[in-house]
């Protein structure tokens, strides 16, 4: 289905008068006017809405969703080059019960206006705010924690415009924040995390992907002062760079039985040193993503031993991994990723014998796998169910 017709809109109405959540994917780009005018009067309750899929190029849609729809509680919208801040402006002071918007810009190089701020920053039931892709502002995030709004996640990812100033002014009034996500913030240093993560005291989960300048001590940090937090991606950092024997003043090596995920992928400068340590206080460890972590040898099985919780394992771009000291099992593994690695058949033959739970195995472009191999995989991992 291309588009949304009047005689869709007219079906979907009839059947579903009280409907509080939609979600029309791309195709409401085709319909005109007077169908923009029946779809807002139609869904008076709607309490969701997801527009994800459309890059709107004019904001009458908009307009009148927030205008007529006023139970509205959650918006994700994506908004094109026809679109302006201060239209967006006069739709959220349309929305006084808002609790999430999640808003993404396909025109990066448009700047957010004072309305806009205003407008945002008057949403004072606004728990979560997702700004992906925009160029925001140091006045914005200021702004947002001068009004205390009460938000508990906070997504600025790949956005541009800010820095450390903004941040550290919303972090430090708006307490409260259990997602993060700050990816590609490339101003922050080792120094900021350590400053920020005071604030931080319910975080959950935080994304730091692309902040090139932070290292391990950052990581430290954050797991000292965050006693909640669960996941940590920290890919395309700077993790390893520093030496562990530069950094062990600010080291606590106690473990954290709350961390279970942890993404680390496209750190070039990561070690065996480096992982066994790290796994070595994430005893809970449920997820590891060491996607294209070059340096990574024989230490994985040590991790797998230390952690005997793990359930997904990826080691795609890995080239110089080695499991064969894997003399051991490994029964809750459920999902590994060996694609573009120098996994062969006698590679294989272990996994067969320590990860007979596994239900998926990635291989992609491994070509030193045989049928033989594979033959042992089958054989033995009897709950597989995809091999690719």
């Amino acid at each position: 289905m291309k588009c949304i017709y009047r005689t869709d809109i007219f079906l979907i109405s009839n059947c579903f008068p009280l409907l509080e959540v939609l979600n029309p994917s791309y195709p409401l780009q085709c319909i005109d006017s007077e169908e923009v005018e029946y779809v807002t009067l139609t869904f008076f309750k709607l309490r969701k809405v997801d527009l994800s899929g459309n890059e709107y190029n004019d904001d009458k849609l908009l307009l009148n969703l927030f205008t007529s729809c006023k139970l509205l509680e959650e918006v994700i919208m994506v908004c094109g080059l026809g679109i302006t801040f201060d239209r967006i402006a006069s739709a959220l002071r349309e929305t006084p019960r808002l609790t999430s918007l999640c808003f993404s810009s396909v025109d990066f190089v448009s700047h957010i206006t004072s309305q806009f701020i205003t407008s945002l920053a008057s949403l004072k039931y606004l728990t979560c705010l997702d700004l992906l892709y925009s160029e925001i502002s140091d006045e914005l995030l200021s702004s947002i924690a001068n009004e205390g709004l009460p938000l508990t996640r906070l997504l600025l990812q790949a956005c541009g415009g800010y820095s450390y100033y903004g941040i550290f002014c919303l972090l430090s009034k708006c307490r409260h924040i259990q997602h993060l996500d700050l990816q590609g913030a490339s101003f922050l240093t080792d120094k900021h995390v350590v400053e920020l993560s005071l604030f931080l005291g319910d975080l959950v989960s935080i994304n730091l992907t692309c902040c090139k300048l932070l290292t391990i001590s950052a990581f430290f940090a954050l797991i000292k002062s965050c006693p909640s937090l669960s996941d940590i991606n920290m890919g395309n950092t700077s993790i390893g760079k520093k030496s562990l024997e530069s950094s062990k003043s600010l080291m606590d090596f106690t473990p954290r039985p709350q961390l279970k995920y942890l993404r680390l992928a496209d750190n070039q400068w990561l070690t065996d040193e480096n992982i066994t340590m790290l796994a070595s206080i994430s005893p809970n460890l449920q997820l590891l993503d060491l996607t294209s972590c070059w340096g990574i040898k024989e230490g994985i099985s040590q991790v797998l031993r230390m952690c005997c919780n793990i359930r997904h394992l990826n080691l795609a771009f890995c080239s110089k991994v080695k499991l064969l000291e894997m003399n051991f099992e490994v029964p809750k593994l459920k999902v590994l990723n060996l694609s573009y690695t120098n996994a062969d058949d006698e590679t294989l033959y272990v996994i067969s014998k320590s990860c007979r739970g596994l239900l998926q195995l990635s291989l992609k472009d491994c070509t030193n796998v045989t049928e033989k191999g594979m033959e042992h995989v089958v054989e033995n991992c009897t709950q597989l169910r995809l091999i690719k």
